[in-house]
């Protein structure tokens, strides 16, 4: 049997908007990312998940409560799902970011490898090394079955970096994620194959 993992970013964001950076502090979800994830609901309607985990963050939970519709199961939250923990950026305009620390900033989004953070921050390992535990430990409770998860922009592109295989030097060339956007991994045995990356067909408009 196969254990099926959806993977998707929150809706869209008032500091998404207004271009400030996020990472462990928060902002709620603006009228167009609670209707983000009414479409994505809509397209996982016939889906019967197991369980849904989510990102403690509340951007995060609003989310994951919109796509739970009437489903008879409670929403996990996880500290291990939140974003990346981006020090001194967060909350700061990324205009600001990009004159204040041009290499980090460069280094952050293409050179994951590379990149330390400004203030206390995670790097990209310490990234991996909290949410790649979870991830296996969700699929280790869920055998068999199918999971809804709930996370970040930056999170999930590491997660799926991870399930391709691919190496730090290389996770700056993967696709950028989109808010609600699907990912969907399929697990044959203890064997990933990445059925979706980033999919926003369910966008309408």
């Amino acid at each position: 049997m196969k254990t099926t993992l959806y993977f998707t970013r929150h809706g869209q964001t008032k500091w998404n908007l207004q271009k400030k950076m996020q990472g462990h502090k928060d902002s709620p979800l603006t009228e167009f990312g609670i209707r983000q994830a009414e479409w994505l609901k809509e397209r996982l309607g016939n889906v019967d998940f197991d369980a849904i985990y989510s990102s403690s963050s509340p951007r995060a939970v609003s989310t994951a409560r919109i796509l739970l519709g009437n489903r008879p199961i409670d929403i996990s939250t996880l500290d291990s799902l939140k974003e990346i923990n981006m020090g001194l950026w967060e909350g700061q305009n990324v205009e600001h970011i990009q004159q204040a620390y041009p290499v980090q900033y460069e280094q952050f989004f293409n050179q994951p490898h590379l990149y330390t953070p400004t203030g206390h921050g995670e790097s990209y390992r310490e990234l991996l090394g909290r949410t790649i535990p979870a991830i296996k430990d969700i699929i280790a409770k869920h055998k068999s079955k199918e999971v809804l998860i709930v996370t970040h922009r930056i999170t999930l592109k590491a997660i799926m970096g991870y399930f391709l295989n691919k190496q730090l030097d290389e996770m700056g060339n993967l696709p950028d994620i989109y808010p609600t956007a699907l990912c969907k991994i399929t697990m044959n045995e203890d064997t990933p194959e990445v059925d979706l990356y980033g999919d926003v067909s369910h966008y309408l408009s």
